[in-house]
């Protein structure tokens, strides 16, 4: 029996269990990754804030104080601004403010066209100006065309290169009180004619008489009628030279709305053709009626002299 006792005694394990050591767990490396992933951008930020200008930080805050009338109406913002951050934060201590993309090529736009259109205007008044001499040189070299010399008168105005051709007193350009030109008045016009075909301007032909009215009075034919039909008697004698039809633009009769010699209403020279070899820029005055035309000048009082 003492044999069997010894063998039913109990057998006892003992369970160790180890405490935990808190050195030894992962909680810490979140926390810590956290820290590390807030400061990162905190100094994000802070680099970001060094090398934005004005102009930007402007515009990040209009949208996030007012972001819907911004986003529908347009601002201030960063998205328009030709500033590109670059990496590594170049230059971060400028300050410079924002530079709009759209308002660089404008100005850079305007200052092209003007320019391009100040040199077309000088190359126009060189042309001009050789039509000029070379008008004055053809007549200069002529025996019969040098006799009108003194009544041609060549100058440069507002609208272009001016030719015009006055009376004299003992050399009229046209019969008295007619249309009807005189041989030498149309040798000359059709040597202008020929001339004017080295440039591609086109022309305007004005009449123009003295203040001496007909005597059937301004509701009759008067020097209205007459200076258009001189006006247009003088187109047929450039056409004769060689002018091309579609180059005159426009044949008008100004009576004496525009005298020559005001002082002396008068005056032979009143009576006078001009010819406007018409730049560019009349051109579009008379294309564009919102252009503001000159004031014409008022006629004065016609004296009722019958001699013309």
């Amino acid at each position: 029996m003492a044999g069997d006792a010894k063998k039913l005694q109990p057998i006892i394990v003992k369970k160790v269990k180890k405490g935990g050591h808190g050195a030894h767990g992962g909680a810490w490396k979140i926390a810590y990754a956290d820290f590390v992933t807030a400061m990162m951008a905190f100094f994000l930020l802070m680099w970001l804030l060094g090398s934005t200008t004005e102009g930007d930080k402007k515009g990040i805050a209009d949208y996030f104080q007012s972001p819907l009338k911004v986003a529908l109406g347009g601002g201030s913002g960063s998205g328009d601004a030709s500033h590109v951050i670059k990496a590594g934060g170049e230059d971060l201590t400028r300050s410079g403010g924002q530079v709009k993309k759209g308002d660089v090529e404008a100005k850079r736009k305007t200052f092209n066209l003007a320019a391009l259109k100040a040199e077309q205007k000088r190359a126009e008044i060189a042309k001009l100006e050789e039509v000029k001499n070379t008008i004055e040189e053809k007549i200069a070299a002529s025996e019969r065309l040098k006799a009108m010399s003194g009544q041609l008168r060549l100058d440069m105005t507002r609208d272009g290169l001016r030719i015009q051709i006055v009376d004299e007193q003992d050399r009229p350009m046209f019969d008295s009180g007619s249309a009807v030109v005189k041989p030498y008045m149309r040798e000359l016009l059709q040597a202008i004619g020929e001339i004017l075909t080295e440039v591609p301007n086109l022309l305007t032909l004005e009449g123009h008489t003295d203040a001496i009215p007909f005597p059937g009075g301004e509701r009759g034919y008067s020097n209205y009628e007459l200076s258009a039909d001189r006006a247009n008697a003088s187109r047929r004698e450039l056409l004769e030279g060689g002018l091309a039809e579609k180059r005159v633009l426009r044949v008008q009769g100004l009576a004496y709305s525009q005298p020559f010699k005001p002082e002396d209403p008068n005056h032979p020279s009143n009576r006078r053709i001009s010819i406007i070899v018409m730049n560019r820029d009349a051109e579009d005055r008379v294309f564009r009626p919102q252009v503001e035309p000159e004031a014409p000048v008022e006629e004065p009082q016609a004296p009722t002299v019958s001699n013309r």
